[in-house]
């Protein structure tokens, strides 16, 4: 009998159809029939039917989606006193208005009336600050982080607090966590010295809230406000990852790049981390997946993966990035060699403030700009400031431009002061440069000796040109004693460094004539290595060595190709070569 007037009570009254038109809507199989019943009651002015067809409309619960239709009516709520919906309105305006970017994507002139603007986190906090009064817990803790961290016009410290440790005391996870971010985020204390708001993190990470979780991660990593723990840090980080948190993603993967005693690198899991957080637009994220990739660390590395996360961390800001996506363009790697975009990325770089960039950046821009011209694609950057206030960078960049008259008349005197403060401050592409100048004389006396020396400091910092430069000054003996055998390690150096014109170098020491011991079979293999790289003397070498069988039986048609090739590149003896075989062919028909 109790259920029986139960169920006509609920047919009688406006509460018992609101109930039986809710029930209908969770069923799937008749939640059109629920929503309009309940279209009907919020047509009529009761205010929870207003909220739950808000709420079908933003879902698309019994009606096709419509995001404008759920604010219209979520907004109609919330002015009417409706507590939830005072509280999801404010959620709504602190993020993207609903639908955007799609066909149903809201417009201003479509917003309801009182709407001026979204995101709106001022116009949020007064929604959020409504509800809150009104006792909804989760209201509260939104409302008084948007009190601790929001514009200036809504900002109070004190009543942030209050807030969040209501919400707190009402058993909101929400609470606790938005309590620590007003004692974190507090300019006057540094991060975790208070310890309750440690503790009121760790409540809210414990709950499961990712986003406590990856700031007590910070934490344990950092040491702040406890022992440094990177166990511990892992763990949270983990969690918080799972949980779908960015920064907790990129962070978790960088840890497990690590190679610690009791954790060794898992390179496959790290990647699976990074990416997700790059894909979500996490630029270090990215960055480090191009190093990985460049580096070919990566479980399946790949030239064209690390032109693709470069490019993406590039895109987002990273400087190292953009210097990183400019060598891959200027080596060729992943992507065809193209020193336009080299120059492109390099300035992106530069303009960040990435000091390698403006180093880089000058030595490909300065060689290809003539005296007193601007610089192509329009780049042009003023070194000066930065040179004068000490930064050597700027000087080495300043020196550059004014040696190769970037913008203006070349000036090798100035060029040479700025040049020496560069390589007095240890910049090695100005102890380089600093030295080619010493040894031409350019803009002071010229110094055989002085050249030496700065050439080989820069060498011996690997820099491939200042191993080839200190390598031939070695052979011919300027500025000190000849030293072939010195010269051969330094050749060596730039070889492996890829540069075709120190394998040409190490043919020819091997090949005698040198204070080195001649090596034919040597002295084949780094011909060998020059001509593939393109090297032209190496090409024309090459070939004499497969004509005359030097070091290795005779292969005249490779000879022909290889003598051809260092033809094509303008060496005349190549070509003498090419018409003597000519002739012996024509003899031996």
């Amino acid at each position: 009998m109790r259920k029986l007037l139960s169920g006509l009570l609920d047919g009688m009254t406006p509460a018992g159809r609101f109930r039986h038109a809710c029930r209908l809507l969770e069923d799937e199989g008749h939640s059109a029939r629920g929503f309009a019943r309940l279209g009907q009651m919020a047509g009529a002015g009761m205010v929870a039917a207003q909220y739950q067809v808000a709420r079908a409309y933003l879902e698309g619960s019994g009606v096709p989606r419509s995001p404008l239709e759920g604010v219209r009516w979520m907004h109609r709520a919330a002015s009417a006193g409706h507590v939830e919906a005072c509280f999801s309105l404010a959620l709504m305006l602190l993020v993207d208005p609903p639908g955007q970017g799609g066909a149903d994507g809201l417009l201003p002139a479509m917003w309801p009336d009182g709407i001026t603007a979204w995101p709106d986190p001022v116009a949020a906090a007064g929604w959020a600050g409504q509800a809150a009064r009104a006792g909804l817990p989760d209201a509260q803790a939104l409302y008084g982080y948007l009190l601790a961290t929001g514009p200036d016009s809504v900002r109070n410290p004190q009543e942030a607090a209050a807030w969040c440790a209501r919400a707190a005391q009402a058993g909101c996870p929400q609470g606790d966590l938005a309590l620590a971010v007003t004692h974190l985020s507090a300019p006057d204390q540094p991060p975790g010295s208070d310890p309750d708001a440690v503790a009121a993190l760790l409540r809210a990470a414990e709950s499961g809230l990712p986003t406590a979780q990856y700031m007590l991660g910070l934490l344990n990593e950092r040491g702040w406000g406890m022992a440094r723990n990177t166990a511990g840090a892992e763990e949270w980080y983990a969690r918080a990852a799972a949980g779908g948190v960015r920064p907790a993603q990129a962070r978790y993967g960088v840890m497990l790049l690590r190679n610690g005693a009791d954790s060794p690198r898992a390179i496959m899991a790290a990647e699976t981390w990074l990416r997700r957080a790059a894909l979500a637009g996490d630029r270090e994220a990215a960055a480090l997946l191009g190093d990985l990739h460049a580096r070919g660390e990566a479980a399946l590395p790949g030239d064209h993966e690390a032109v693709t996360w470069y490019r993406m961390a590039a895109e987002h800001g990273h400087a190292v990035a953009c210097r990183m996506l400019a060598l891959l363009y200027v080596q060729g790697r992943g992507v065809a060699a193209d020193p336009a975009q080299a120059r492109h990325w390099l300035a992106r770089a530069a303009a960040l403030g990435d000091a390698a960039a403006m180093t880089d950046l000058a030595a490909t821009l300065l060689p290809e700009v003539s005296p007193g011209t601007a610089p192509p694609d329009g780049v042009c950057i003023d070194f000066r400031p930065m040179a004068q206030a000490g930064d050597p960078v700027a000087a080495f960049n300043l020196a550059v431009s004014l040696h190769r008259g970037m913008g203006c008349a070349p000036d090798h005197a100035q060029a040479a002061v700025w040049m020496e403060r560069a390589a007095g401050a240890g910049v090695v592409n100005a102890q380089y440069w600093y030295g080619r100048m010493l040894l031409a004389g350019e803009g002071m006396v010229a110094s055989p000796s002085q050249a030496r020396y700065w050439l080989e400091r820069a060498a011996s910092h690997g820099l491939p040109e200042a191993c080839i430069a200190a390598a031939q000054i070695r052979l011919e003996g300027h500025g000190g004693p000849r030293d072939h055998a010195g010269a051969l390690a330094l050749y060596h150096r730039a070889a492996a460094a890829g540069r075709a014109e120190a394998m040409f170098s190490l043919g020819a020491m091997y090949g005698g004539g040198h204070d080195v011991a001649p090596d034919r079979a040597q002295a084949l293999h780094w011909f060998t290595q020059g001509a593939q790289a393109g090297n032209a003397p190496a090409q024309f070498m090459l070939g004499r060595y497969l004509a005359r069988g030097l070091a290795g039986p005779v292969d005249m048609a490779q000879a022909r190709y290889w003598f051809a090739q260092a033809a094509g590149q303008g060496v005349a003896a190549a070509r003498a070569a090419l018409a003597g075989m000519a002739v012996a062919d024509g003899h031996n028909a």
